[in-house]
């Protein structure tokens, strides 16, 4: 044996109840914080639930410090950094106890996920720090953070295509098309989270909405925050972005059959409910501002029951 190969250390290898103990804790993470997302989780087959609640759980991470208000920007930038410094050491067989860490590790290596895919879900969290503003600098006037849609793509293939090109190792595929699909599926998925959660993301100073779509219909982003809203004059501009995500969910009806079948009902699962949430608030005349629209319980239980079926099959 050369000197090489005996001096190497010895790279960490944690055993089958330490995994088993770490990919619990992150289920448990999934499933108390993944209000839609758990739902596709719970029909795939157990080892690659086990991934994606890793996966889930690293981004649940990031996000508490990203938006971690007691801390400064740059303490939460900094926080973020040393975070994914534990990340890539333990993805470098370095020991850790984190059962977080345990477990990423082990799906990153189990379904082969590019670990620059890993640091963009972590900087895509901290994406809206960047636009914050220091503290020193005041409150400032509300307005639109992108100019234009392209602008806005860009931001949700941070955080949300991203998370789609990942799930995608985790199910499985081998049509390279499937890459770009993913990426659009996360585009809708994104957009009905904006057009949701427009009245709470105004009350943290934060317009997604492009300015050149405000300025189509006539809209300023103090339009958005006004006391007694008027969502006739908001409802074009909603319609619009969700005319986008409506586009956007035809590839993912594209992207079922290119993942791997026993992965198929999962995505179908996931898709049918953003979809459904996007239908719902249609259904509301996009009033998005009188109360927060969410899909019930039990409206996600019919889904995941349609999806076991399909697993069934």
């Amino acid at each position: 044996m050369s000197t090489a190969v005996s001096n190497a250390p010895a790279q960490f290898a944690p055993t089958a109840s330490q995994l088993e103990m770490a990919y619990s804790v992150c289920r448990h993470i999934a499933r108390s914080a993944a209000k839609n997302f758990y739902y596709g989780f719970v029909v795939l087959p157990r080892h690659k639930r086990n991934a994606l609640s890793a996966v889930y759980a690293f981004m649940r991470r990031c996000d508490d410090i990203a938006d971690d208000n007691t801390l400064s920007r740059e303490d939460r930038h900094n926080k973020l950094a040393e975070w994914l410094d534990k990340v890539h050491r333990a993805l470098a067989a370095q020991p850790t106890d984190d059962p977080l860490l345990l477990a990423l590790t082990d799906a990153q290596r189990r379904y082969q996920i590019p670990i620059g895919l890993l640091d963009q879900l972590a900087f895509g969290t901290a994406a809206d720090l960047d636009y914050d503003e220091p503290e020193s600098a005041g409150k400032t006037a509300l307005a639109a953070r992108y100019q234009n849609f392209d602008e806005l793509r860009q931001y949700c293939y941070g955080v949300a295509s991203v998370v789609g090109l990942v799930c995608i190792r985790i199910f499985g595929y081998r049509d390279p098309a499937a890459e770009p699909l993913a990426e659009r599926c996360g585009l809708a998925f994104q957009l009905t989270n904006i057009i949701r959660d427009v009245k709470e993301d105004v009350g943290n100073g934060r317009i997604y909405f492009p300015q050149e779509d405000l300025a189509q219909f006539g809209l300023t982003a103090n339009d958005l925050a006004a006391v007694n809203i008027d969502v006739s004059r908001i409802r074009p501009l909603l319609v619009l972005e969700a005319e986008r995500a409506r586009e956007c969910y035809r590839a993912g009806d594209e992207l079922i059959p290119l993942v791997s079948e026993d992965s198929q009902p999962a995505l179908w699962v996931l898709i049918t409910i953003y979809r459904r949430l996007l239908e719902k608030i249609a259904a509301k005349q996009y009033d998005v501002f009188s109360e927060r629209v969410a899909l019930t319980v039990r409206e996600k239980l019919v889904i995941l029951g349609k999806g076991f079926v399909q697993r069934l099959v």
